[in-house]
């Protein structure tokens, strides 16, 4: 199969979405007092970083970490594996609700809203299953990245949005609804 149409059917494997978010909730949440991710547009911003592995890198470096720690591959940084879009909160995925849903339907995460925050958290067979995706060596890239965020990017959604749009300022000249590419 050539890579276009690979990465395609990457692109359109939900299952891999939300293999992906369950292992970064699952980071987030399993420490967090409250159990919880707190706020989609937070998620979105860790998973801009754990998504785009360069970027990653970029922001590793800005907080003073070094980047060899993602351990990013050469072809990761040619590679686009899906794109997201700039939306008023930056970078963020149109079915992040929907995979979120997905989630909560499978017993994976559970949902609450207190004021305007929604909170994402792991339910026990999430975390099992989190524990079962982190044990396949597929998944390995994503669990040390995640755990990097964890480590090196533990902070209140406002300060995380903040550093984003401070390390990543070309964000800021994106139209509404426009592509980000290679930041």
């Amino acid at each position: 199969m050539p890579l276009f149409e690979a990465t395609v059917v990457v692109e359109q494997n939900d299952s891999f979405h939300m293999s992906r978010l369950l292992l970064l909730i699952d980071t987030f949440a399993g420490s967090n007092r409250l159990g919880t991710v707190e706020g989609i547009t937070k998620l979105a911003k860790l998973d801009f970083l754990l998504r785009y592995p360069s970027n990653l890198e970029r922001a590793m470096a800005a907080r003073g970490v070094n980047p060899r720690l993602a351990n990013v591959k050469s072809f990761e940084k040619r590679n686009i594996e899906s794109k997201m879009v700039r939306f008023k909160y930056g970078p963020w995925d149109f079915r992040y609700r929907r995979l979120l849903n997905l989630l909560v339907a499978k017993g994976l995460v559970h949902i609450a809203v207190s004021g305007r925050t929604v909170h994402i958290g792991i339910t026990q067979l999430g975390h099992t299953t989190a524990v079962r995706l982190s044990e396949d060596e597929n998944f390995n890239d994503l669990k040390i990245r995640s755990r990097l965020l964890k480590t090196h990017f533990e902070m209140s959604g406002t300060h995380l949005m903040r550093f984003i749009y401070r390390t990543f300022p070309e964000l800021f000249t994106l139209k509404y609804g426009e592509v980000i590419g290679e930041i």
